[in-house]
This record gives C-alpha cells, structure tokens and sequence, in this order.
C-alpha cells in the first residue's frame, strides 16, 4: 500500500470518528424529524367550516349532510353570519358557507342558485379542499335534478345515464395511486436539509484542510476527508427517508440498496459544491454568513412547492445547477411515485455531471486564487 493511500485513508477515518465524536450532524436529524410531524396525517381532515343555512328547504339540508360527511370538512352550524366571519378572521373556521333564502325554488325553476363561500384563501391548500367538496357536493345535487327530469319524460335509468355522461371516463393510476401533497413535500424538505447540512460539513472540512496545510492540501488528504463524510449521510438517507416516513405512514415504493445507490450521486454533487464555496471564500465566518441565507430559496428552487417549468427563466436556470432540484425528483420519483430505476438516469447523469462541474469550478478558482495571491496582490478574504 502505496504513502498516498494510507494517508487517504487515514483522513477518511480521521473525519468519521471527528463526526462521530461530536455529533452535531444528529441535530439535523432530530430537527427534521420534528418540522416534518406537521405532515403526521398525510393531508388535510377535519377543516372546521361554518354552514348557515338561510333556505332550511330538502335541497340545503342535503347540501349540509354532504358537507358534515366530507372527510375533508367539520361542519359548524351558525345561525349568525357576522360571528362565523369574526370566527373566520380569528382563524377558527377555514370557510363560510351560506345557502341563500329561496334556493331550492330557485334551483327547481332552473333559476341561478348560488352557494356564497368566504374562505381564508392564505391557507391554500385548505381553501382548494374546501372548494373541491362544495363543487362536487353541488354537481352531484344537479346530477340528482336533471336525472328526475329525464325520468319524468319516460326516460330509462340507462338512457339517463346516457344523456347526463356521454363519454366515460377511466382514469388509470400509472404510478402511486395515493399520492399527495405531504407525500411530495415531505421528501423535498428531507433532501434539502440532508444538502445543506452536507453542504455545510463539506465546506467547513475544506476549509479546515487549507488552513491546516497552508493553501496546499494534497489532493489525496482532500479526497479522504471528503470520503469520511459519506458514511453519516448515508445513515441520514436511511433514517430520513425509509425509516422515518415509514414510521409515519408514508408509503415507500424503493428498496433500501437502490436509494442508497441513487443517493451517491447526489452526495458527490454536494460534496464538490461545498468545496467549490470553499474555494470562493476561505473563511468561516462568510461560510456562515452565505449558507445561512440559501436553505429556503434551495427549497423553493427545488420544485417540492412550485413547478420549475412555471419559474422565471432566470430562477429556473439557477435550480438546474442544485443537486436537490434534480435529487429531489429521482428520490421522490423513485420512492413515493413507484418510478424504476430506469426512469430516474437523466437526474443521474446531471448529478454526476454536476459533480464534475463543481469539481472542475473548485479547481479552477482555487489556482487563479493562490496564482493572485502570490503574484497578482489578490489578497486572502
């Protein structure tokens, strides 16, 4: 065994047991474990909404019923409208419902019978449920209408059936047929904390390196130091992406060695961001300062919130040079979309390809720093 590779592996181990000597990493994994208890029940159950019903006819007494059994709503009844809206300012109530006097007689005449909604629009997804039950609640009340006025011109139930749907539908589900908001979600937040975290451990390790060997590490030592780090975040990708949505609840379609696979690129791509972010700043303090500012931007970045087709060309050239905008699509896809493997090898390749591009950055910026430093007056941040 050749000098370079007993100290590569030397540093390797040396960078571990500092790891897990102090295991300031195991408060990542306590802090996520935490924030992501918010998404304990998976969607949204149960929203508390205020129904006043004006009309007191069949027809509003059925819209009630199908509203109290919606599993997405509780159903509050009020007979006061301005203390269901004080409710609702106060974030007790997440929508007014109001069924208005005359109704019934206006929706059996064929007249316009509107429903009024206030709904607290600063919860989106709550509003979005809320106003997905109220319009199937009432297309299924104007099914019931239309079918007794066929069957009252002697039309059969089939012929009815014919009429009111044309064409039948079949959705078929091609992949996770529960999938959900949490679901997406909860994986993208995992990925971007597992980065920044990663990110932060990998620059700080750079950085130590360079003040211990003056500006002139080895690239063996660097790479060793950098190999110690693979083993912790292999254990976080095992704990925050098996074994803790499991125990949530969240359904996982990927095998344990096939997300351990998919995951290495991932770590590379970090890896060599971080000491890219080295190289462009050498100092802790402005480690600190950058990276304490980008996690939320990263995460919106991502795509876990907002499509990245929908972002400004701009923001979506950024998030392509992210290693969670891309792992979080091949992790997600895999993991709670049922995707092959297969299916995910273009987020491989721009991982690995983004893993060489920071390597190649690092490289680069860190020779014009040093060349500066020695002959051109750059000076050291």
């Amino acid at each position: 065994m050749t000098p370079q590779v007993q100290e590569y592996l030397q540093t390797a181990k040396q960078t571990l047991l500092r790891l897990l000597n102090t295991p300031m990493w195991m408060m990542l994994l306590v802090s996520l474990c935490l924030i992501s208890l918010v998404f304990a029940h998976h969607t949204v159950w149960d929203l508390p909404v205020a129904v006043i019903d004006q009309d007191h006819s069949v027809s509003s007494h059925f819209i009630t019923r199908q509203i109290n059994a919606s599993p997405k709503m509780d159903t509050i009844i009020y007979d006061n409208l301005n203390q269901a809206k004080d409710d609702l300012h106060w974030r007790k109530l997440f929508a007014v419902i109001i069924i208005p006097q005359d109704f019934e007689k206006h929706f059996l005449s064929g007249k316009t019978a509107t429903i009024s909604i206030y709904g607290d629009a600063t919860s989106r997804l709550a509003n979005g449920q809320i106003q997905q039950a109220i319009t199937a609640i009432y297309q299924e009340l104007s099914t019931q209408r239309n079918q007794q006025l066929l069957y009252a011109q002697g039309f059969s139930q089939d012929q009815a059936s014919v009429v009111l749907s044309p064409m039948k539908n079949t959705l078929t589900d091609l992949y996770n047929p529960g999938i959900n908001f949490a679901a997406i979600t909860l994986p993208g937040l995992l990925i971007m904390m597992m980065q920044q975290s990663l990110l932060m451990a990998s620059t700080l390790t750079s950085i130590g390196l360079y003040i211990a060997h003056n500006g002139k590490t080895p690239f063996h030592v660097h790479l060793g130091a950098m190999t110690g780090l693979i083993p912790i975040w292999l254990f976080l990708t095992i704990a925050l992406l098996v074994f803790w949505p499991a125990l949530m609840g969240f359904r996982q379609t990927a095998p344990i060695p096939e997300l351990l696979i998919l995951v290495f690129p991932f770590i590379f791509a970090v890896i060599a961001m971080g000491v890219f972010i080295m190289q462009c700043l050498r100092s802790v303090e402005l480690v600190f300062l950058t990276l304490t500012f980008i996690p939320m931007p990263v995460f919106y970045f991502s795509g876990a919130i907002w499509p990245s087709s929908s972002m400004p060309a701009p923001i979506w050239f950024i998030s392509q040079f992210l290693p969670s905008t891309w792992a979080t699509k091949m992790l997600a896809g895999t993991n709670q979309l049922n995707l092959p493997i297969g299916d995910v090898w273009i987020e491989v390749l721009m991982l690995l390809a983004l893993a060489m591009f920071y390597t190649t950055l690092a490289i680069i910026v860190g020779r014009i720093r040093d060349y500066g430093l020695s002959g051109l007056s750059w000076r050291k941040l």
